[in-house]
């Protein structure tokens, strides 16, 4: 299992050259992935920040975690995305997902039939990037069109896939999952398996597992969990988010995050290994600068292990 940073924590600010400042202290400190997601309504685009990072931060892979697929249509997003991989020479993975029904009404858009559009999205999106190509006639996502030029390879896709047709439809199209608020009870015995099976059936690589979650070296774990709990506590009444809850067995975000001791939160880490993830990317959390301070220091030791 790799490790890298997620800074998505940084998104609600919308400073480019915020986040270019974390990214190069995370590789300053051995990180070799960043990763950063979009609000669908935030107006701050990750590819373009990411692609600012690349050319700032060199060596450094990076990948949206996630851009929403409903408000940008795949022939828009692929150009994007090639742009960016060949920019900054193929250091970027893309990330994408159907975000959820309330944030989608907000921008007037039907959720209806979602993994009818993933499943359309991908006949269109993967084509574009594997051959910058495609003649993809469907229900609601048609495209035919042929990209200028060559592209030199193309960025890894993961889905933010979570119930079993989203997992089906990742593993047989994309390159694998990436994840939000899923724990390693459920990462071993539903993400994992499923997107493995539909991977090998249609013949395909072992896909990729990508993870965050927020993690905090702390002597107040009550306290920290609490304070997660109720600052995000909206993620518990998305259904899709919903179920992975009740699949761990827990009731929040609080509860799923790694919090507490060094060996609490080493434990915690080495639970995503053994689940299956292959790269755990997560977002620190905080509620002071000593919490801080502790939790880069125990994942920078962690990076000789993984």
């Amino acid at each position: 299992m790799k490790l890298g940073i997620n800074g998505t924590g940084l998104v609600t600010k919308a400073d480019t050259a915020l986040v270019v400042q974390h990214a190069q202290q995370a590789l300053d400190d051995g990180f070799k992935s960043y990763w950063i997601a979009e609000h669908p309504i935030g107006g701050f685009d990750a590819l373009t920040v990411l692609t600012a990072v690349g050319l700032q931060v060199p060596e450094l892979h990076l990948g949206t975690a996630i851009i929403p697929t409903m408000p940008r249509h795949p022939i828009v997003l692929a150009g994007q995305a090639r742009t960016a991989h060949n920019i900054l020479g193929g250091r970027i993975t893309l990330g994408i997902g159907l975000s959820h029904q309330p944030m989608m009404a907000d921008l007037g858009l039907s959720f209806e039939k979602p993994i009818r559009h993933l499943r359309e999205y991908l006949e269109v999106l993967m084509p574009l990037l594997e051959e910058g190509a495609v003649d993809a006639q469907n229900e609601t996502i048609s495209a035919k069109a042929k990209f200028l030029g060559k592209a030199s390879g193309r960025p890894p896709v993961l889905v933010a896939a979570l119930g079993p047709q989203a997992l089906g439809v990742s593993g047989r199209r994309a390159d694998g999952t990436i994840l939000a608020w899923v724990g390693p009870k459920t990462i071993g015995s539903h993400i994992a398996p499923r997107i493995q099976q539909a991977a090998a059936d249609a013949g395909r690589d072992t896909p990729q597992i990508v993870a965050s979650l927020p993690i905090c070296v702390t002597d107040n774990e009550s306290q920290v969990r609490e304070t997660i709990s109720k600052g995000l506590a909206w993620y518990g009444q998305l259904p899709s988010y919903r179920a992975m809850f009740d699949r761990e067995g827990v009731d929040g975000p609080g509860d799923v995050a790694i919090v507490g001791s060094i060996e609490k939160v080493t434990d915690g880490v080495a639970a995503m290994a053994a689940a299956g993830v292959t790269e755990f990317a997560p977002t620190e959390f905080f509620t002071n600068s000593d919490e801080a301070m502790a939790t880069r220091s125990l994942l920078q030791s962690l990076l000789s292990q993984y």
